[in-house]
């Protein structure tokens, strides 16, 4: 009886090889995948869970399936890309140093002009100037900074 080759094992293993490549270039993209990612995680799992699946498979059939000792290589492989994706993700990640020239909340911004959606210059100062004949055009202005990803 010929052995056939383990496809779990393999499968698996290119799997979880893609979960980390596809964060960086597709999940980090959106804030609900970039904070916590949960599809990257997934994508883990299902990898590990081919690989385990193969590799069960290798150790009941071990005439009929290959891979006993590439399965436990592969799976361990496995483990540690997903040990060092988790490590700099949910830790690395967060020791970024704090941003001590960041403004505070409540402190006075330094007028600034950005453009508009339509392509207009907008002024700070403008926008907290009274309007014509003294009325009150905005009490302030909301500004909100976001730290990193742009």
């Amino acid at each position: 009886m010929k052995r056939r080759w383990n496809v779990s094992l393999w499968a698996g293993f290119l799997v979880v090889l893609s979960a980390p490549v596809t964060y960086l270039s597709f999940f980090v993209r959106f804030p609900a995948t970039r904070d916590v990612p949960w599809a990257t995680l997934l994508i883990f799992a299902a990898g590990l869970a081919l690989i385990a699946r193969g590799l069960g498979r290798a150790y009941r059939e071990p005439l009929l399936y290959r891979g006993k000792i590439a399965g436990a290589i592969l799976l361990t492989l496995g483990v540690a890309v997903f040990g060092l994706f988790g490590f700099g993700i949910f830790y690395l990640a967060r020791q970024l140093p704090p941003s001590h020239g960041a403004p505070q909340v409540g402190q006075k911004a330094p007028d600034f002009t950005l453009a508009d959606k339509d392509g207009n210059p907008v002024t700070l100062s403008k926008l907290l100037a009274p309007g014509p004949g003294g009325t009150d055009r905005a009490n302030g202005v909301l500004l909100i900074f976001y730290r990193g990803y742009w």
